[in-house]
């Protein structure tokens, strides 16, 4: 059968594919749209697999906000130009919207669920890394259920994603909040809920560093006490400086503004992630070596 430019485009407007992979799946089915559409899901598929262990530590975060919850997702790729991509960032917007709209208990549960559409959010992923030729990974959401406390959400670039939420206070406070925490990373609210772990672990750091001064013994107890103090008002949120005013703490900031924070969640895109270095000389000359030997 002739394979028309109009059979070409119902198939990318279906599928997504790019226009050669539609033509050639039309001709791999003799012009069946249905069996190029599975066509291209299974060689999607394939594709995926063969680029599942490459590294991703590029990408997006990206929220979704409801009347009674917000989501936000972590999607990553292996380059900043794919992450650039429109594709790319229409199908996160996707995943973000469909955490939200269906509350998947995790990762599997949320590439399992609709898009709206026919396809699953794991046969769109798998259609855009044959589209776009790189892995792409949905690494993590998180959802909260706001109920009637105020959330807020806040995305620095596509890099750095913010969710707060408040007890008591107002929309804009909880959007500066959102703000501050990007911009100054606490590990948790308050120094009630630094992590003991954390804090035995920096403890000993301390007294080891007090110690070599040779100080009396109580001496040395109160240097620890000082620098522990002040490493915890630099990781709890309540202890920090406001970015907006820096002579004021975030604690008397929420204590004017008669409220608290309840809790909140910040996503950077890659972190925890080893990345590859690539060695580009030695690259080249492995190239050269191979050729030499042709």
């Amino acid at each position: 059968m002739a394979i028309t430019a109009a059979m070409v485009k119902e198939l990318r407007e279906r599928s997504g594919a790019g226009m050669m992979e539609c033509k050639k799946a039309l001709v791999e089915t003799d012009g069946d749209i249905e069996g190029a559409i599975e066509f291209l899901r299974k060689t999607g598929a394939a594709k995926a697999a063969k680029k599942a262990g490459r590294i991703a530590t590029e990408g997006a975060i990206v929220t979704a906000i409801g009347d009674d919850a917000a989501v936000m997702v972590e999607i990553n790729c292996e380059t900043d130009f794919a992450a650039n991509d429109d594709y790319f960032r229409t199908f996160a917007q996707l995943v973000a919207d469909a955490a939200l709209q269906h509350a998947p208990a995790d990762v599997d549960g949320l590439k399992a669920v609709s898009t709206g559409g026919p396809e699953t959010v794991e046969q769109l992923r798998t259609n855009l890394i044959a589209k776009i030729g790189e892995n792409i990974d949905i690494r993590r959401f998180t959802r909260v259920d706001t109920g009637t406390n105020v959330t807020a959400s806040y995305l620095h670039g596509r890099r750095i994603g913010v969710l707060v939420t408040l007890l008591e206070g107002e929309a804009e406070l909880a959007r500066d909040l959102a703000m501050h925490i990007a911009a100054s990373n606490p590990v948790c609210v308050s120094e009630d809920d630094v992590p003991a772990e954390l804090m035995d672990k920096e403890r000993a750091v301390h007294q080891a560093q007090a110690e070599e001064s040779g100080k009396p013994p109580e001496i040395v107890e109160k240097m620890v006490a000082g620098r522990l103090k002040k490493f915890v008002s630099e990781i709890a949120l309540t202890g920090q400086a406001y970015v907006k005013d820096p002579d004021m703490t975030v604690a008397k900031l929420l204590a004017d503004k008669s409220a608290s924070v309840q809790g909140f969640v910040r996503f950077e895109v890659g972190e925890g992630i080893e990345k590859k270095v690539d060695n580009f000389a030695e690259e080249v000359m492995a190239q050269a070596r191979s050729a030499s030997k042709g």
